[in-house]
This record gives structure tokens, sequence and C-alpha cells, in this order.
């Protein structure tokens, strides 16, 4: 039976939600209504200001507003002018964390998934439990996945940089 995530899969601690997100569906439903349908296969965590690669260890920011609102809601970002990266926030209110889909079926790298899925800055805030064009869903697939150092974040200096944040669908 698929089901739709719900709020009280997204506001648990990180590391709950990170070892069960992987393998679960993105659902995007494009502007004519047709629903595609994406298997996640990487994930990056982000674990707080206390975490130097994270965004909210520069504290709290209008860019960064949403990682401190309850699991369950988008935070896209823009890099290099051109991608629009998907986090997921989880946890409590006042907590800032958030997921990077890395990931998905056939689709490498968080700037190729952006594109695939067509966000943009309106997708900043929606939350995935009520939204009608971007969703989560578990169909069941049983999996097993690999523990990695995130990529990319040298600028965290070697412990932060180290810390294997980073979960790989096997």
């Amino acid at each position: 039976m698929i089901e739709k995530l719900g709020k009280d899969f997204f506001t648990r601690d990180i590391k709950l939600v990170a070892e069960e997100l992987i393998g679960k569906l993105i659902v995007r439903k494009n502007i004519n209504g047709k629903l595609e349908k994406y298997r996640i296969t990487e994930i990056e965590m982000y674990i707080g200001e206390e975490d130097l690669a994270c965004h909210a260890a520069k504290g709290r920011t209008a860019r960064t507003e949403v990682m401190y609102a309850e699991g369950g809601l988008v935070y896209v970002y823009l890099i290099y002018g051109m991608y629009w990266l998907l986090n997921i926030v989880t946890g409590a209110i006042n907590k800032p964390q958030a997921i990077l889909i890395r990931g998905v079926e056939n689709i490498n790298g968080p700037g190729r998934v952006g594109r695939t899925l067509n966000l943009d800055k309106s997708f900043y805030g929606e939350d995935l439990t009520l939204s009608e064009r971007l969703w989560i869903e578990d169909d069941g697939y049983k999996f097993s996945f690999t523990r990695h150092p995130r990529i990319n974040i040298d600028y965290a200096g070697e412990i932060w940089k180290n810390k294997s944040f980073r979960y790989i669908m096997k």
C-alpha cells in the first residue's frame, strides 16, 4: 500500500528520518497534472547550528528561517545562479536541521534533482504533507544503504567534513 508521509514522519530526529527517507518516493505533480515519481537514492544530513557545514551554523537569517520551523517543510536555495537544491526540514521548531536530496534513481547530483523536479523559489517553505505539487510517499520498498562523509564541504573543517552524514542506497 502506498502512503503519503505525514507530519509525524518529518518531526522526528534527523538521523531517524534520514535512515527511513532513503528509498522513499518523491512525487512531483507537474503543471499538466501528470504525476512523476522518483526514488530517493542519496541524501546528506545537516544537523543544526553546531554543524559547521549547515547553513544554520551562521544563525537565523532570512535564507535559513524555514530550517527553524517544524519538520516537513521544503528548504530550497539557489547555487551557481542556476540550480535549486531540495532540502527537507526535519525535527522540532527552533532545532534547525535539514536533509539534502543528492540523488534519485538515474539522476545523480542535487542540481540535477532540482532541475528534474522543476524546482524554483516558490517551493521555499512548501509543506510536503499538504502540498498538491510535491510530496513523499512510502511504497514499502525494502533497501539497504551505506554511510559516507559528505562532499564539497571542506570549509566546515576536518571534524564536520568527515562525519558519515551522507547515505547512499545500495
